[in-house]
């Protein structure tokens, strides 16, 4: 497994350089903790870190015992503090690419990785090709959105919001309301959509709007179940 790792790792062409070192000796052992450098010969990129060496006397030879690598804190991306209204936001951001009527403006509003499952197309979108190309069609109709109901959640470099919204085709001035729910992350500083799922509301199928239930109808049904 270590082999496995730098099979991929020694691809980058990492060389290292020591910043800082905290050593502690003792009976054929030794520790070394601290800051080093790496720069990959591959790009000319630097990535310091952390790091932690134990080394053994083995078989005549020092070996690592215990070796543990981590990129400093500052080196890690977190996500700015979010407001629920600022995450509800996030979709007029998609809703005005969508008014460029440009599919690559809409198509990047989306994650590295993200997914969409869109209202009109029966294909899963997995990539930004899927993503783009779903849109070339879609922005022919003109579409312009408006959130009706949301609900909003937060967390560490995520956000979801989910509900209703209702689009307005301005090619021929229909209108199609839907159910939605939008995940969003922190990606390379800005908040993307990683998962986009859609869907027209059931009565477009059923006919009608389905009737609110009562509590004197669910009771009957129990106990019809029960008899």
């Amino acid at each position: 497994m270590i082999k496995d790792y730098f099979d991929s790792f020694l691809l980058k062409k990492p060389q290292g350089t020591i910043l800082e070192s905290n050593v502690l000796i003792g009976t054929n052992w030794a520790q070394d903790t601290g800051i080093y450098e790496f720069t990959m010969g591959i790009d000319g990129s630097k990535v310091k870190g952390r790091y932690s060496f134990v080394y053994v006397y083995e078989d005549g030879q020092w070996k690592i015992a215990h070796h543990h690598s981590s990129v400093m804190p500052e080196g890690i991306t977190l996500g700015k503090p979010i407001t629920e209204k600022e995450v509800q936001n996030l979709f007029y951001l998609w809703n005005d690419a969508l008014a460029t009527k440009d599919s690559e403006a809409v198509a990047k509003r989306y994650s590295k990785n993200a997914v969409l499952l869109p209202t009109v197309s029966d294909v899963p979108r997995t990539n930004y090709a899927l993503i783009k190309d779903y849109f070339d069609s879609f922005l022919k109709k003109e579409p312009q959105g408006e959130i009706l109901e949301s609900n909003v959640i937060i967390g560490a470099n995520w956000a979801q919001d989910a509900g209703i919204y209702e689009f307005t085709m301005g090619a021929d001035g229909s209108k199609v309301k839907g159910r939605y729910s939008f995940n969003y992350i922190f990606e390379d500083g800005a908040w993307k959509i990683s998962h986009h799922h859609s869907s027209v509301m059931p009565e477009a199928f059923l006919g009608a709007a389905p009737k609110p239930a009562t509590t004197a109808a669910v009771a009957e049904k129990e106990d019809l179940v029960e008899a």
